[in-house]
C-alpha cells in the first residue's frame, strides 16, 4: 500500500515544513509515501482522475472524526484488503472548491476545531505515523 498526500498549495513556514518532512520520512519506514503539491483544486482533480482505483479522502472539518486507534484499524484494513494507494487531499488557506468536494466523497476530520492548513498538514502526518506505530506495536503512541 502506498500513501499519497495531495496538497493544495505549499507549506511555506520553514519550522512547520521541517516537522512535516520529518514525519513523512518516518512514515516511509512503514510504507511508501509521496507528497504532491499542486496549485489548485483543478490540478488536484486531474491527479485524482489519473488514478481512479485509489481510495481518496478529503481532509475536512465536516468529515468523519476518527481517533488514532480507529485510523490505525482503518489503515490496516485497507492494507489487508489489498488497497494499492490511499490519497489524502489537504486544502490550502481557502479550503476546497466545490468541484473537489464533489469528486472526493470520503471525508476525514482531525478535529472539530479549525487549524491553519499548514498546521493541519503536520497534524495529519503525525497521526498517520502514530497509526502505523500502533499497527506495528511500536511504543511511540504510548
Amino acid at each position: 500500500m502506498r500513501l499519497r498526500l495531495l496538497m493544495l498549495g505549499k507549506t511555506r513556514r520553514a519550522e512547520l515544513r521541517a516537522i512535516f518532512d520529518d514525519y513523512v520520512q518516518r512514515i516511509g519506514r512503514f510504507c511508501p509515501i509521496v507528497v504532491n503539491e499542486v496549485r489548485d483544486g483543478e490540478a488536484a482533480i486531474k491527479q485524482l482522475d489519473a488514478d481512479r482505483a485509489a481510495t481518496a479522502l478529503l481532509l475536512d472539518a465536516g468529515g468523519k472524526p476518527e481517533g488514532s486507534e480507529s485510523l490505525a484499524r482503518w489503515l490496516a484494513e485497507q492494507r489487508d484488503r489489498g488497497t494499492r494507494e490511499i490519497i489524502l487531499v489537504c486544502g490550502d488557506a481557502d479550503g476546497f472548491p466545490d468541484s473537489l468536494r464533489k469528486r472526493v466523497l470520503q471525508k476525514l476530520s482531525l478535529s472539530p476545531m479549525t487549524y491553519s492548513h499548514e498546521l493541519a498538514r503536520v497534524m495529519l502526518v503525525e497521526q498517520l505515523y502514530r497509526a502505523f506505530a500502533i499497527i506495528s506495536g511500536s511504543p511511540y503512541p504510548k
